[in-house]
């Protein structure tokens, strides 16, 4: 299996990131790719929710995701987009942070809403309240793209150990880790954090991400880490992207996920325990 990970520096001006998106999409298919992958809110990246809810669009009128379906059934192949910032009917006016697999037909074929949400103070300077904007999901999901059954995740669900395993008992021999993580957990965390949930669940983890500076029209810029990641069911680093944007193949055997389980069938040995006592 052949995965194009689209690593983006995607900005708060969809209908610019768009074209960009499409011939990185077309270049993945003409390079052979079985699956193509985007990052975390491939649409739009905005710090300022005035500018989010000016250009953000709901799932049914999003001209990224309609793009997308359209490029994925001309082409035959599916599409794992990372995520898409949309709007929602909810009454508190929060928008979804949403994953989709886009099937050869161009039929969604999978929805996932990211459940855990980045409130955290990184420093006295980098402070996030995804939760101020984005309502969490509450559903784990797996999804078929052609032979490969992906788990589904975004970006700061990858410190949450149980939701990865969870989804390997559940079938998932592909774990989708889309991102747009910050430059300073990303230094930190970013590479440990993959390559431990690959490990502990005997799973390939495909992580494209966002990188770089992203061109902003208002609020403060944001940064994030890049260096979109391939991990093999065993832990070795199969593809590191740096930090330019582009279209990185890398070729994935199925076959690992198994080998890799029987050698260490850790997925199998769950015990009940009690405590702590507090």
């Amino acid at each position: 299996m052949r995965a194009a990970l689209l690593q983006l520096n995607s900005g708060d001006h969809p209908e610019a990131n768009l074209p960009i998106i499409l011939g990185m999409v077309q270049q993945a298919v003409d390079q052979g790719a079985d699956l193509v992958m985007t990052p975390e809110v491939t649409n739009c990246v905005s710090s300022s929710r005035e500018r989010q809810r000016d250009v953000l669009r709901h799932e049914t009128d999003d001209p990224t995701l309609a793009a997308l379906q359209d490029v994925a059934k001309t082409a035959g192949v599916p599409i794992l987009i990372g995520s898409l910032a949309l709007k929602t009917d909810d009454a508190d006016g929060r928008f979804a942070n949403r994953s989709f697999l886009i099937a050869p037909t161009g039929d969604i074929a999978a929805r996932y809403d990211k459940i855990h949400m980045f409130d955290v103070d990184v420093s006295e300077t980098e402070t996030y309240r995804e939760s101020a904007g984005f309502r969490p999901g509450d559903r784990a999901v797996l999804a078929q793209a052609g032979k490969a059954t992906l788990g589904m995740t975004i970006c700061y669900d990858v410190r949450f150990a149980y939701l990865y395993r969870a989804l390997a008992k559940a079938g998932a021999q592909v774990l989708t880790v889309p991102a747009a993580f910050s430059p300073v957990t990303g230094a930190a965390h970013w590479e440990t954090l993959l390559r431990a949930r690959a490990i502990e669940t005997g799973c390939f983890v495909l992580a494209p991400a966002q990188t770089g500076t992203h061109p902003s029209s208002t609020g403060h810029l944001r940064q994030t880490h890049g260096h979109s990641l391939a991990v093999a069911p065993w832990g070795e680093v199969l593809l590191d992207a740096g930090t330019q944007p582009g279209v990185y193949m890398v070729d994935i055997d199925l076959g690992q996920v198994e080998k890799a389980r029987a050698r260490v069938p850790s997925l199998s040995h769950d015990r009940a325990f009690g405590g702590p006592d507090v």
